[in-house]
């Protein structure tokens, strides 16, 4: 049975580094599942892919112009042209009938299949054609300007590993190999649970003494960047049956719960992880965030986000995040555009702890901004990005080199 810490504070916090050890230990990607190629941008490859076929698929001309002959060109110049028959034309899509001859040539369009016989094309910008003939006005190499078959891709050929993030043009790629169907890993399904009374929907206006709900658009948001499936159930009120049936209720492979994750006498959240579950966290060195919590529910992990808009983020950013693109197979580190800048203001911590520490772009050096309290999101919105402050370290003096982490890409 895990203590309860309800309105006497935390005996001791948890390094972020053992908090990030333990969920890079117990997680690993989810099962595969197959998909139409035609869905497959943006997702996860969760096995190697090889080519069905050639490609291209037959020999072809490269060029609009005319298949010819190529060594029959030889000696061919604007000022002693040399004359071919044209015996016909092949267009993209269609295979083109007949065999060129000596003395004769196809008219042809770029993509269009080379006819037996030829093996060049001639450009059709050093061409003349007049009548039924075509003048050669300068000579062309056997295999100019022709597409061989399997020049791009080879049957068989591995295309793309295991583990890679899908991009448009690999999309592409699978499509003109033959690939129909792509495995990929599965999309982590995120439960999120919003906890306050004193909470309002988001699209409702603030009133009395009640506040909207942000944390749930903002985690939305991220869950979806991380490759997250996420669903928001009804706000919950700060009772503890009422979030007793919301997190046995929870069904995603990921379940992230924001507010009641601290000490105040309404934070039922860490009893509750522990009582259905395991609570292997509660309570990190760190600022903001420092009331965060992780547990599990069998191998599902859940998360406790504090209520505070900044905290929750900064919360989301350190440990579900990570575990959301784990089990999507994605890659662990943040996914944000880094810079390294000097320092144009100093950057205070405290050795102990990690701070994520909002900061702009001043001139071209970094500086904290002057909002710092953990309900403030308006400090995320103006702030360029964060610097992560390790907990060896009381902070960065001006002149000194950080790497910052962008908010924006």
């Amino acid at each position: 049975m895990t203590r309860d810490v309800r309105m006497q504070g935390f005996a001791s916090r948890h390094d972020v580094a053992d908090v990030v050890r333990l969920l890079d230990e117990r997680l690993a990607p989810l099962a595969s599942e197959i998909i139409p190629v035609t869905e497959c941008a943006g997702r996860v490859l969760a096995a190697e892919v090889a080519a069905q076929a050639d490609v291209p698929g037959f020999d072809r001309a490269a060029m609009d112009g005319y298949a010819l002959r190529g060594e029959e060109t030889f000696g061919a110049t604007a000022l002693a042209p040399l004359s071919f028959r044209v015996i016909g034309e092949a267009r993209p899509g269609r295979s083109s009938r007949g065999e060129v001859r000596s003395g004769e040539a196809v008219r042809i369009m770029t993509g269009a299949p080379l006819p037996r016989g030829a093996d060049a094309v001639l450009m059709a910008e050093r061409a003349a054609e007049q009548g039924g003939s075509v003048l050669a006005l300068e000579a062309v190499a056997p295999g100019k300007n022709v597409g061989r078959k399997g020049d791009d891709i080879r049957a068989g050929a591995v295309l793309l590993q295991a583990g890679r993030l899908l991009r448009p043009q690999d999309a592409g790629l699978l499509a003109s190999a033959g690939t129909a169907a792509v495995p990929v890993v599965r999309r982590p399904a995120v439960s999120i649970v919003i906890t306050g009374d004193e909470l309002l929907p988001p699209g409702e206006r603030p009133r009395d003494a009640c506040i909207v709900d942000s944390n749930s658009l903002m985690i939305e948001a991220l869950a979806r960047r991380d490759g997250g499936l996420p669903a928001t159930a009804p706000i919950v009120p700060d009772k503890r049956e009422a979030l007793a049936r919301a997190l046995a209720g929870a069904t995603g492979d990921v379940i992230l719960v924001s507010g009641a994750s601290s000490v105040g006498a309404e934070d039922h959240a860490p009893d509750l992880v522990a009582e259905l579950g395991v609570l292997e966290v509660h309570g990190v060195a760190m600022r903001p965030a420092g009331p965060s919590g992780v547990g599990f529910f069998g191998k599902r992990p859940v998360f406790l986000l504090p209520g505070n808009p900044v905290s929750c983020l900064c919360a989301y950013e350190f440990f579900a995040g990570p575990a959301v693109r784990r089990l999507g197979g994605r890659p662990l580190h943040w996914p944000h555009r880094r810079a390294v800048l000097p320092v144009g203001r100093k950057i205070v911590s405290a050795v102990g702890r990690v701070d994520y520490v909002r900061v702009r772009i001043a001139g071209g050096k970094v500086e904290p901004i002057g909002i710092s309290g953990a309900s403030l999101l308006s400090s995320t919105t103006c702030a360029d990005g964060v610097v992560i402050v390790p907990k060896e370290s009381e902070g960065y003096g001006a002149g000194e080199s950080v790497e910052m982490l962008l908010y924006d890409g």
